[in-house]
């Protein structure tokens, strides 16, 4: 499978990594805006073929399938042209800027049965399946009833130091963040476990200048009639630290930094699902295997359009402030 990739930064050059030597999915095209950044690229990877814009990339025979890594304000527009092309999507979130062109991409997708998924990572991590299994629907709640769930994010410095090359959008109040860059990830998990969620109340801090990303958020969620904590902010010594504790009247599952999992069940010990870097390969090689899927035709877990615009609507409620 030919897979084409416009946008080069911190996340295509991730994307090439994976895909190098993958058995069935097989970076062909590439494009960036910066020549630079696509030089880089065609250096290291000799056997890439740089087109001369997104829009002729797309316009390239033999290519199945396009993943889309450029900031959010061109997602929509880029994924348009794809379908058009008869190419299957991949796209980086956030999904857009534009809510109403996105409500119209997605209508499209149902209408003409379009193949498009957005790169919500924990798609197809083991944690997310032990959730699903202990209070998703049609759950036996082998936990018992789920009583509340926390959120803690805690950065160093943001953007995190191997985000230095993303552009300055990331560090900007209009389309950066960390909520929608790793909150976003987990209002994912939480309401593909428990469906849509609704901000009770949001405080949001914000630097003087205008323009820059936020420096905390707190806010109260519910979810499926269950209560949701939030707390993010700028904070210590650690890059990334992200907690995700979901306790229920019989144990706890917690998820810890992105892919580690641990659960404990009302006086037993903690039990760990697995060392945290093999869980996080195992869920990275079965991404690529649901996007596999997804370009034969066939049936995968990644979210589509819809359910990431529904994440990020919640985000954006978040960060609107709510008394």
């Amino acid at each position: 499978m030919s897979i084409g990739v416009v946008g080069l930064g911190v996340m295509g050059q991730r994307m090439l990594a994976r895909l190098a030597g993958h058995a069935r999915l097989r970076v062909t095209r590439v494009w960036d805006e910066n020549p630079a950044v696509l030089a880089q690229a065609l250096a290291h990877y000799p056997l890439l073929r740089a087109a001369t814009s997104a829009e002729a990339l797309i316009q390239e025979p033999g290519l199945h399938g396009l993943y889309i890594a450029t900031p959010p304000g061109p997602h929509i527009a880029l994924t348009e042209q794809a379908f058009d092309a008869g190419l299957a999507v991949l796209c980086e979130k956030p999904l857009t800027t534009d809510f109403a062109a996105a409500h119209a991409c997605i209508e499209r997708i149902e209408r003409e049965r379009q193949r498009a998924a957005v790169n919500y990572s924990l798609a197809s991590s083991t944690g997310l399946a032990q959730l699903q299994l202990a209070f998703g629907a049609g759950s036996r709640r082998p936990m018992g009833a789920l009583h509340g769930v926390s959120i803690d994010l805690r950065f160093s410095a943001w953007p995190r130091p191997w985000q230095a090359g993303a552009g300055a959008w990331l560090s900007q109040r209009a389309e950066g963040g960390f909520s929608r860059e790793v909150l976003s990830h987990f209002i994912f998990v939480l309401q593909r476990v428990l469906g849509p969620a609704r901000v009770v109340r949001s405080t949001v801090d914000y630097p003087a200048d205008g323009v820059g990303s936020e420096q905390a958020v707190e806010a109260e969620l519910v979810a499926g009639g269950v209560p949701v904590a939030i707390s993010a902010r700028l904070e210590g010594d650690r890059a990334d630290d992200n907690r995700m504790l979901w306790h229920a009247s019989e144990g706890e599952i917690e998820l810890r930094d992105w892919f580690g999992v641990t659960q404990q069940r009302q006086g037993e010990r903690v039990q760990s699902m697995g060392d945290a870097e093999t869980l996080r390969m195992n869920g990275m090689t079965d991404q690529l295997s649901h996007w596999s899927a997804m370009l034969d035709g066939h049936s995968h877990s990644l979210p589509g359009f819809a359910e990431a615009l529904a994440v990020q609507k919640t985000i954006e409620a978040v960060l609107a402030g709510k008394a």
